[in-house]
């Protein structure tokens, strides 16, 4: 970048429920491609975003964090109330921020924090239901928790990746992650909706769903702790569980040095 072009980093929240994913497609409405367009409405050039990762369709975010780069001299502020101002409802920027020519969203990143919201009472308020899976109950929460120490550390996460989600298998680090911190808490004292959160370096494509479908066999009974330590082991998609609905999850933060 010469000395006139600026670095804008953006943190944003959106309800992933009307859009095909993060990623911008040719026929489909995404939170990328709509950003884009607004961006270059203010600023009069087309700025590619890159986003802190892809987040799929109807996943939703509270802190997801991409960036631009632009001759514009629009200030932070004005980027701030020009794009709230031309987003539709379910897409927020919170804040907006001038970086280095060195930062950069996704590569920049050394961690994220996923969460998981699910109920298993009965019936689920019609409210919630965008935003909290409904598993069939009762749920051996213990269990569950059990099962959390399993996934913690560095290790190779090939069974709770999508299938076909990586063309070289053999590049970088393949599928190897390191787990920070995993919890498995109510949302509310005495209520049956939980979260389940996770911090780590880097997700594998549906990592956080799949762990969660396999968490979630594990509390209805279908698995025990040992046969989910097993999954692990495996570094098989077949030996894991289903793909936990999108619309439980949250991308929560993503961190920076």
């Amino acid at each position: 970048m010469d000395a006139t072009t600026r670095n804008i980093k953006l943190v944003l929240a959106y309800d992933g429920t009307s859009y095909a994913g993060w990623q911008r497609q040719k026929k489909e409405e995404t939170i990328q491609g709509i950003l884009e367009e607004r961006i270059a409405v203010m600023t009069g050039d087309s700025p590619a975003l890159h986003g802190s990762g892809r987040t799929d369709a109807g996943v939703h975010a509270l802190g997801m964090v991409a960036n631009f780069h632009t001759i514009s001299s629009i200030p932070c502020s004005g980027f701030l109330k020009g794009l709230n101002s031309m987003l539709p409802d379910d897409i927020r920027v919170l804040s907006v921020s001038e970086e280095s020519a060195e930062f950069h969203a996704r590569y920049s990143a050394t961690g994220k924090k996923y969460v998981y919201v699910f109920s298993f009472q009965e019936v689920i308020l019609p409210t919630e239901r965008l935003y909290c899976a409904h598993f069939r109950g009762p749920l051996d929460i213990s269990a569950m928790r059990e099962c959390l120490d399993v996934i913690i550390g560095e290790q190779d996460f090939s069974s709770f990746e999508a299938s076909g989600s990586r063309e070289y298998k053999d590049s970088g680090r393949g599928a190897v992650r390191e787990i920070f911190s995993a919890c498995l808490d109510r949302a509310e004292e005495g209520s049956e909706r939980f979260v389940f959160g996770i911090t780590g370096d880097g997700f594998l494509r549906h990592m956080v769903r799949n762990i969660v479908g396999t968490l979630i066999e594990v509390g209805q009974g279908r698995r025990t702790v040992d046969e989910f330590r097993n999954v692990i082991k495996a570094c098989d998609r077949s030996a894991a569980g289903p793909t936990a609905p999108a619309r439980g999850l949250f991308l929560k933060e993503v961190f920076y040095d």
